[in-house]
């Protein structure tokens, strides 16, 4: 067991694996956060869902397979559903769930579509547009990590440096345009975030499950404080833990896929949280329940001693 341990990382191929998916969950709980705390948690499903048609697009347009152009198209795609979203809440009836639920079906639909098409085509088997719908880890490369690690990078580079107005724009949105912050621009930029965030999951682990990379490892740290930067770090070191874990069960087992993995390991950081996190963690609320029902049968108890003392 120790020597196949032992093999498994110092295997070059887990090592890029395990890197990539790692740095992927950790770039996909910070920036999760921001979706989390906003309460539009929904808007990472719709992203991901939405990035099919560009990356087809992207294929017919080029005719072959250019991973770079067509996570290109995957993020154009992704900013014009954002665009969209943000049209009907604002000059229309149509409410914030209601706009992301309609843009979520009704794009990947259309990626469905595009996808159907390209696979009649002589040239359709070079697309891989199944790797990107249900994703494929262990085929990273080297190239692929370090495109990921940049792009997830500058996105991080760009929350510290607006650390300041993103905290007060998610809070308190009305008082930020008070003191002269762009409600317009942080938005935007959030949803920049979210979207980069989604292109650099996709082909590891696919538009169906990379909502979850970017909603559980947040889920999962703000169970364990109420201050902002914390939730955020502990969310990074989450989806990371999920990513290198994932990676590490899948390589060990047979067969079994990486991407499905990593979510899973990330949804049980999260069950262990809602569980187990010292403040509204059910057993520690349970546990703080039963003392004080405790203390407050001790008290009632000294009471009626001390009311028979009296009456005596």
């Amino acid at each position: 067991m120790w020597e196949l341990f032992n093999n498994l990382l110092t295997d070059y191929t887990f090592q890029t694996v395990a890197l990539g998916t790692g740095f992927l969950g950790l770039f996909s709980g910070v920036i999760g956060t921001l979706a989390t705390l906003k309460q539009e948690s929904l808007l990472g499903d719709v992203l991901s869902h939405s990035a099919l048609p560009g990356i087809g697009l992207a294929f017919l347009f080029l005719g072959e397979k250019n991973l770079v152009v067509m996570l290109v198209g995957a993020a154009i795609a992704g900013g014009f559903a954002t665009l969209l979203i943000n049209w009907m809440k604002n000059k229309s009836i149509i409410k914030g769930d209601g706009a992301m639920a309609l843009t979520l079906s009704s794009f990947f639909g259309l990626g469905l579509v595009i996808m159907t098409y390209i696979q009649k085509r002589p040239n359709g088997n070079q697309a891989g547009l199944g790797n990107f719908i249900y994703g494929q880890a262990s085929s990273m490369l080297v190239k692929d990590v370090r495109l990921s690690v940049v792009l997830g990078s500058i996105m991080l580079l760009l929350l510290i440096i607006f650390w300041k107005e993103i905290k007060l724009f998610i809070f308190d949105p009305v008082f930020a345009h008070t003191v002269g912050f762009s409600s317009r621009f942080l938005n935007s930029l959030i949803s920049l975030m979210i979207v980069v965030t989604v292109v650099i999951g996709l082909e590891s682990v696919g538009v169906v499950l990379m909502s979850t990379m970017l909603i559980a490892p947040s889920i999962a740290a703000r169970q364990w404080s109420n201050r902002m930067h914390i939730v955020t770090i502990i969310a990074g070191i989450f989806g990371f833990l999920s990513g290198v874990i994932g990676s590490f069960i899948s390589s060990v087992g047979v067969k079994i896929p990486t991407g499905p993995t990593i979510v899973l390991t990330a949804s049980l950081f999260v069950l262990i949280s809602i569980l187990f996190a010292p403040q509204r963690g059910l057993v520690a609320r349970q546990l703080r329940h039963h003392r004080n029902k405790q203390e407050l049968l001790k008290k009632a108890k000294e009471l009626d001693d001390g009311k028979e003392r009296v009456t005596t």
